[in-house]
């Protein structure tokens, strides 16, 4: 697996990712522990070095099956958490409101490390920008755990320019992590400039579009209960019987190349900039190995243009977010 470097940091990883929250959160029934762990496992093994979880995901759980996955091979591995979410809700097993005080960020750190099976955590992201805590007390308490060594890089999801300025100005920012795909391109406009004029990596989350740009999926497909595609206007089934036109470009694309849809959005993705590095996440094998097989995909001008020429002509139909979820972002 060749490497990347996020931005300016130094900090060196896999050029494609891990995502783990699907592994036993948001999309259904999970895998059981033990098959987490050696999914976790196989991806090392196939050259992957790093791993995104949260303490949201779960709660918790994620966190713990990371660690226990990892900690026997932690100095192969970076391994990026987040904090920024409070107030568990059991009626819907998910965190209810954003909390980036600089005290709970200490305990949520603390937890982190312990839940990890580690004594530093690589890259520590506040999960969604908090609007009742100034951004600079946000950098200021990670720079201090830096300073401790209990935190190496600080990270940003979902930020928006000004947090982003804000925030590189007190504790310089590794990466900024937010959704990122071919049906997804909102970060071009403001998001990736920025990036670049600072020094600072990105990591797209969602970079198969939950799925859909796989091919997978189509306008007959229901998911399981408990999986919050279920809750997401792009993923209602006329949204998707119109979203499906970028899913056959992708098809055609992919026929040419002896590729798959899911390959060509993630080389897609690698070919926009060299600092960026998706997380896609699986609980299949043969899914993990389709994804890293992108890494190796070489899309010339030609296709590039013939992607962006479809594009221009496919109006993505549905909001990303239910109003639920969309209040959690704040930029």
């Amino acid at each position: 697996m060749q490497k990347r470097t996020l931005g300016n940091s130094g900090l060196e990883v896999s050029t494609l990712g891990f995502g783990c929250m699907g592994l036993n959160f948001a999309f259904g029934p999970g895998l059981a522990k033990a098959d987490a762990v050696a999914l976790l496992r196989a991806a090392v093994e196939r050259g992957v070095t790093f791993f995104d979880t949260a303490e949201a995901y779960g709660p918790f759980t994620n966190e713990e099956i990371v660690g226990e996955a990892l900690a026997p091979l932690r100095k192969d591995v970076v391994i990026a958490t987040k904090f920024g979410f409070d107030e568990f809700d059991p009626r819907t097993g998910r965190f209810s409101a954003l909390n980036s005080k600089p005290e709970h960020i200490r305990a949520v750190a603390e937890a982190s490390l312990k839940r990890l099976k580690t004594d530093v955590i690589d890259l520590f992201y506040q999960h969604r920008v908090d609007p009742d805590v100034p951004m600079e007390d946000v950098a200021g308490t990670v720079k201090e755990l830096i300073a401790e060594g209990k935190v190496r890089h600080f990270g940003l999801s979902e930020a928006g320019v000004q947090a982003i300025r804000r925030a590189h100005a007190v504790q310089p920012v590794t990466a900024l992590q937010s959704e990122y795909s071919l049906w997804w391109r909102e970060p071009e406009g403001e998001i990736l400039p920025v990036l670049e004029e600072l020094g600072i990596g990105f990591v797209p989350f969602s970079p198969l579009g939950r799925g859909f740009l796989t091919g997978a999926i189509d306008a007959n497909t229901r998911f399981a209960d408990g999986d919050f595609r279920n809750t997401l206007p792009r993923f209602e089934q006329d949204a998707l019987k119109a979203n499906l036109a970028l899913v056959e470009v992708l098809k055609q694309i992919a026929a040419k190349k002896g590729a798959t849809p899911a390959q060509v959005s993630l080389a897609w993705l690698l070919s926009r900039k060299p600092w960026i590095v998706p997380i896609p996440g699986t609980t299949k094998l043969h899914r993990l190995e389709e994804n890293l097989g992108a890494a190796t995909l070489e899309l010339g001008a030609a296709e590039l243009a013939e992607i962006e020429r479809a594009l221009a002509q496919i109006e993505i139909q549905g909001a990303r977010y239910n109003e639920a979820t969309q209040k959690f972002i704040n930029r």
